[in-house]
């Protein structure tokens, strides 16, 4: 009985390790990752940590040639490099932006760059970019123009694009479909790979008051290449992501549901204000393998033995990608 057990636990076991660790869609299972902001250049350049990959917002260094550029050339040589943009605009009724489109495609030839990611979403209208993601109508003309746009950009990166769902806080009355539907055909019709943002999921259940546990079961599970935790912030009437605190209990939940339903992919903290050391930053992502075991103790005493000890200003809350470009100006 305990040697069938046994065998029955191992078999499990490698089944789960060898889907996670196929690549998806081409892309390689990168690990535990963070984003790299600027207040944290010196330390990383000085202490090289034991971190599995970067993702960086490629608008920060699309056009910077002075010490982000050189930060990341020296990081491209030791680490993989991840791209994600907030300016894709994929969903506006805009013209792309051809000249933007070239530069983010040299930037990801000249990093190596594993995949380039945005958002289901506009970002501006009439030229103008209101350096937010707004949300978009779930529609069927909707769909066909999203999915238009995304074979053209796709083409002029030479490469698949990584879509992530967004939070949102209104939605439009004249929507005729539900978000992971849309997202689902989107991926279908175009061939893209999906970032499931798991706070996302959350921040937009409890705005929308749905089941974020239905919306994981719904998502195309095999398209999915890569995860996002954050934190955000209660507003008591609704949430907003903020990316400004660690990630909390309820959205470890979903995560432990995305990483059994997916069997595990890329996992990447984000943390965009009130920006905590390092050592806290990286602490909080590596509790991403107790969560997924299943364990109750902490990883190691990291988290609790590094004082929490902030190197952004101070803000009122503000939803992303707004504390990005602000603190990264900053």
């Amino acid at each position: 009985m305990h040697s069938r057990l046994i065998h029955t636990i191992t078999i499990s076991v490698a089944l789960t390790m060898s889907r996670s660790s196929q690549p998806r869609l081409g892309h390689d299972h990168l690990g535990l990752g963070v984003g790299l902001r600027s207040p944290h250049f010196q330390h990383i350049l000085q202490h090289q940590p034991d971190v599995d990959w970067f993702e960086i917002i490629s608008e920060n260094f699309m056009d910077s040639q002075g010490r982000p550029r050189f930060v990341l050339d020296e990081l491209a040589e030791r680490y993989p490099i991840v791209m994600h943009g907030v300016s894709l605009s994929i969903g506006s009724s805009d013209p792309l932006n051809f000249d933007y489109l070239r530069r983010l495609k040299r930037l990801a030839d000249e990093v190596n760059a594993r995949w380039v990611s945005d958002h289901v979403c506009w970002t501006g209208v009439a030229g103008l970019n209101a350096h937010d993601l707004l949300p978009i109508p779930f529609t069927e003309d909707k769909l066909a123009h999203v999915t238009r746009r995304m074979r053209i950009v796709q083409d002029a990166l030479e490469r698949p694009l990584v879509l992530e769902n967004p939070s949102s806080y209104v939605e439009f009355a004249g929507s005729t479909l539900r978000e992971w539907d849309f997202i689902r055909s989107m991926t279908e019709e175009t061939g893209c790979g999906l970032l499931l943002d798991v706070n996302n999921v959350y921040v937009s259940s409890v705005n929308h008051d749905f089941d974020p546990f239905e919306y994981l079961r719904s998502m195309p599970h095999e398209r999915i290449v890569q995860f996002h935790l954050a934190g955000h912030t209660n507003c008591g009437t609704h949430l907003v992501d903020t990316h400004d605190g660690p990630v909390i209990d309820p959205v470890w939940e979903l995560y432990r549901e995305a990483h059994r339903l997916t069997g595990g992919v890329s996992t990447l903290l984000e943390w965009d204000a009130q920006i905590p050391a390092f050592p806290v930053l990286h602490a909080e992502v590596l509790k991403a393998r107790d969560h997924v075991a299943g364990l109750d103790r902490p990883l190691d005493s990291l988290a609790e033995t590094v004082p929490p000890q902030t190197v952004a200003v101070d803000f009122t809350a503000v939803p992303h990608p707004a504390t990005v470009i602000r603190a990264e100006c900053e």
